[in-house]
């Protein structure tokens, strides 16, 4: 018995199943893996000791404030550490 062009249709279905669900865990893992990343940032963003000094380098770098504008904040962000 030929079955012509549309010969195999089960194999086909379960080839699209396939292909359907592991493009799920792929993008399931991808978001897991991703909140985790953004948890973890956050988590040593806050824990670091420096934040402040990191923000006036930050503005400095990208010119919101000058040299002495920055030497002194650091000296005001050092007394109160």
């Amino acid at each position: 018995m030929m079955h012509g062009m549309y010969g195999g249709g089960p194999m086909w279905m379960m080839i699209f199943w396939v292909v359907l669900i592991g493009i799920g865990i792929f993008l399931l893992t991808k978001f897991i893996n991703g909140d985790e990343k953004k948890i973890k940032g956050k988590q040593n963003k806050n824990n670091s000791s420096n934040t402040p000094l990191l923000i006036i380098q930050e503005r400095l770098a990208r010119g919101e404030i000058d040299g002495t504008e920055y030497e002194r904040l650091k000296t005001i962000i050092r007394r109160d550490q």
